[in-house]
This record gives structure tokens, C-alpha cells and sequence, in this order.
């Protein structure tokens, strides 16, 4: 039964996701990559992420492969309300991934303004460095994202 859900969970298909969760599909359990159906979600679909996390989902379960929590992948990509539900429902935000990436240096890294806002201040040191000795503010200059950069460097000289 995991396998069927994490599939209605990949495809963003939230009715057959209630209908397995209601009848008693675990929503911890793993399909055959060993991943959740909070961990393979539709991204984006802030629905479908909010009812998986009011079963009971783990947003704390890292990836088999890059060690990283469902926090990083939506950070990465700039899902800012799948971020918010993510931590409203217990996301340990200060989990790095195998390269010692927090989901905020990921979110700047992207230029994810919103996201990294929502994150800054949840971020136990928003100055911390990854793995390449790089903190979030370094890498959205890196990359050129510099509403990001100004952001962030503008938050940690005020606090």
C-alpha cells in the first residue's frame, strides 16, 4: 500500500491520497525506494503536503541517497507555503543535507527570496557554513541572487 500512495502522492492526486490515509494506509510507511509519500510529494501541491502532515507524516525523514529532509527539495525549489506547513507541522529546519547544507542555503543558493525570509529567522545560526565553508548569503552572491544577498546580510547586521 505505500507504493500506491506514495504514487498518488508523486502525482499530486490528493483524493486517492485521503482515500488510502482513511483507509489505514500508513503514511510513514516506504515504497520500494525507501522513501515516503511526504518525501516523493507534488511539491507545490500546499494541499496535498498539508494533508499528508495532518496524518501524521515525518517531515523529518532524510533521504536515503542525499541525507536530505522534504524541507531541503521545497526550500530548493522556492515553495514557500509547502515550507510554512513543513514547519508548522514540526520540520527540524536546522538538518543539513550530505553536504552540509541547511534548507536555508539551499533557498538563497535559488534566490528564493520568500523562503529564505520565512526561514532566516527559524535558522538556529543563519551565519553557519556548508560543507564548501560557504553560509547562505555567500552562496546567493555566488549565484547572483542578490535581492537574496542583500537580504540576508541586511537581517544578520541587524541582529
Amino acid at each position: 500500500m505505500a507504493d500506491t500512495l506514495c504514487n498518488a502522492s508523486a502525482r499530486g492526486n490528493l483524493s486517492q491520497v485521503l482515500f488510502l490515509l482513511q483507509n489505514g494506509t500508513d503514511v510513514n510507511g516506504f515504497n520500494k525506494y525507501n522513501r515516503t509519500a511526504l518525501q516523493v510529494v507534488m511539491l507545490g501541491n500546499d494541499a496535498l503536503v498539508k494533508a499528508l502532515l495532518e496524518a501524521g507524516a515525518d517531515p523529518n525523514i532524510r533521504d536515503p541517497v542525499h541525507n536530505l529532509t522534504v524541507t531541503h527539495d521545497a526550500a530548493r525549489e522556492g515553495f514557500v507555503d509547502s515550507v510554512r506547513a513543513l514547519v508548522d507541522h514540526g520540520a527540524d529546519i536546522n538538518l543539513v543535507d550530505e553536504k552540509g547544507n541547511l534548507p536555508l542555503h539551499l533557498a538563497a543558493r535559488e534566490g528564493h527570496l520568500e523562503v529564505v525570509q520565512l526561514l532566516i529567522g527559524l535558522t538556529a545560526d543563519p551565519r553557519a557554513t556548508n560543507g564548501l565553508g560557504h553560509t547562505a548569503a555567500q552562496l546567493a552572491h555566488i549565484h547572483k541572487r542578490e535581492d537574496a544577498a542583500k537580504y540576508i546580510n541586511d537581517y544578520l547586521s541587524s541582529h
